[in-house]
């Protein structure tokens, strides 16, 4: 699908339309929303309501949700013919019947997600909120971003987001503040929350509460004006958003001011300095071995750019290689290694890209494993290649190829944020499936609008006189 200039057209808005509370500088402008919610009433059963991401929902988990038929899952990855046509006539229907209902005063959202890690006893507390950011092209460098994406799946969100006018799950970015000033006011907030689940699809508490104090807000748009936004999730949403931005400049045809609600995207925003942002690995199972390659020989190929040593319980192999750069665990016709790249052979990896990226694991596994031992050359074959899958969970990899389902699997270690940073700088991107951010923002616990009916001037006339 793609957005055609005769659908934007239609929905022309006035010169002098203005949500600014002031103008943030050069790096990430951010502005409040005024959320559109579940009715207070539908709060005491919420969990069932909200939804897995579309990029990470199974096909039994959609199966199951759809059956609901309040469930958020209708306006985030909708059925039918023309799901964007079926997305807009639920939301029309939800709205009218009071399903969902916006928020009087524009707030930024806070959003706390409580979790814990498998074979950990503590919890964690991952403290974000929730904002209109500007829609920001890439070669501005404010919003960075560390994947590349699929053209078709930025089409679909464009296509979803023209015909609703509205974003029905925030992207997940990170900035970084090492004095933590935002998150006292944050703590404030959660003291009365407005939705709380008791446990969402991947085991995690979510709590949403509300800031609509314009001088704290404010505070937030100054921390954040200093600083540039790490894309960690999303990147198919946020691309839909610059593609629907860009289709409503054109159709403008220079008349727009740029204070437009289509300029803006929503995005929740949680400090990379914080001990509570965890990434976690995602594996590299090997469905097949190309040219019907034997484990010997498979072995053989590595040898000369790895050491490999053969370990005695599998169950060892991310404790062994725990810690350790560029080394692997490889699960083989029943037999476990660890490899690790011989340290000397590192300068013969000469993609065309920066020495950050050359420098990751991921990037040392897919050049020495995947083009030089298994002939899949460069990154956009691999990208493309049907023969591996990305799998998270390690029991998962060892299982399936116990099974006979895949011919080997190479464990791997979680990217560091200190490593998403420095490749975000450095302006290229990771290999595909480098990171794994958990939790998940879960989708339907709060929808921001970009109609301009549904945002008008309260926000000038709000923050004007909370500020006279």
């Amino acid at each position: 699908m793609c957005i055609g200039i005769f659908a934007l057209t239609a929905l022309p808005y006035p010169s002098s339309y203005s949500l600014f509370l002031f103008n943030t500088g050069s790096l990430a402008e951010i502005q409040p929303l005024r959320g559109w919610r579940y009715n207070p009433t539908l709060n005491a059963d919420i969990d069932a309501y909200v939804s897995p991401l579309f990029d990470v929902v199974s096909a039994k988990q959609r199966e199951a949700l759809y059956r609901n038929p309040l469930n958020s899952i209708h306006l985030s990855v909708p059925l039918g013919n023309d799901p964007a046509a079926a997305a807009l006539e639920r939301l029309r229907e939800w709205q009218a019947n009071g399903v969902l209902l916006q928020d009087q005063l524009p707030g930024i959202y806070a959003y706390y997600q409580y979790f814990r890690l498998p074979g950990s006893a503590r919890e964690y507390c991952r403290k974000g909120f929730m904002c209109h950011i500007r829609a920001y092209d890439w070669e501005e460098n404010v919003v960075l971003r560390h994947e590349n994406t699929l053209p078709g799946a930025v089409n679909d969100r464009a296509e979803l987001l023209a015909r609703t006018q509205l974003q029905s799950s925030a992207t997940h970015g990170l900035f970084r503040d090492e004095d933590f000033e935002l998150e006292t006011y944050l703590d404030e907030a959660m003291r009365t929350p407005l939705a709380e689940t008791e446990e969402d699809y991947q085991g995690a508490r979510d709590v949403l509460a509300v800031i609509q104090d314009a001088a704290i807000i404010r505070r937030f748009q100054a921390v954040l004006a200093a600083r540039q936004v790490i894309l960690a999730d999303g990147h198919h949403r946020y691309e839909g958003s610059l593609a629907y931005r860009q289709a409503r400049e054109l159709a403008a045809d220079g008349q727009d001011t740029g204070r437009e609600p289509w300029n803006y995207h929503l995005m929740y925003l949680t400090n990379a300095a914080a001990d509570d942002l965890r990434i976690l690995p995602t594996h590299r199972l090997l469905l097949e071995l190309p040219g019907n390659l034997s484990d010997d020989e498979l072995l053989a190929r590595l040898e000369p750019y790895f050491t490999i040593r053969p370990m005695e319980d599998a169950g060892d192999l991310t404790e062994i290689i725990a810690g350790k750069p560029w080394a692997f665990g490889l699960y083989l016709g029943g037999l476990a290694y660890k490899i690790r790249l011989r340290p000397e052979v590192h300068s013969q990896l000469d993609w065309e890209t920066t020495e950050a990226v050359k420098a990751l694991d991921l990037t040392v596994l897919h050049y020495f494993v995947m083009e030089k031992c298994l002939g899949i050359i460069g990154p956009d074959a691999q990208r493309a290649w049907l023969g591996v899958a990305y799998v998270r969970n390690f029991t998962e990899c060892l299982q399936r190829v116990d099974r006979g389902e895949a011919r080997a699997a190479f464990i791997v270690n979680e990217v560091s944020m200190a490593e998403v940073e420095a490749v975000c700088h450095s302006g290229a991107v990771m290999p595909p499936k480098s990171t794994f951010f958990y939790p998940k923002t879960i989708g339907g616990f709060l929808f921001s609008s970009i109609a301009k009916e549904e945002t008008g001037d309260v926000f000038l006339d709000y923050f004007q006189s909370a500020s006279a």
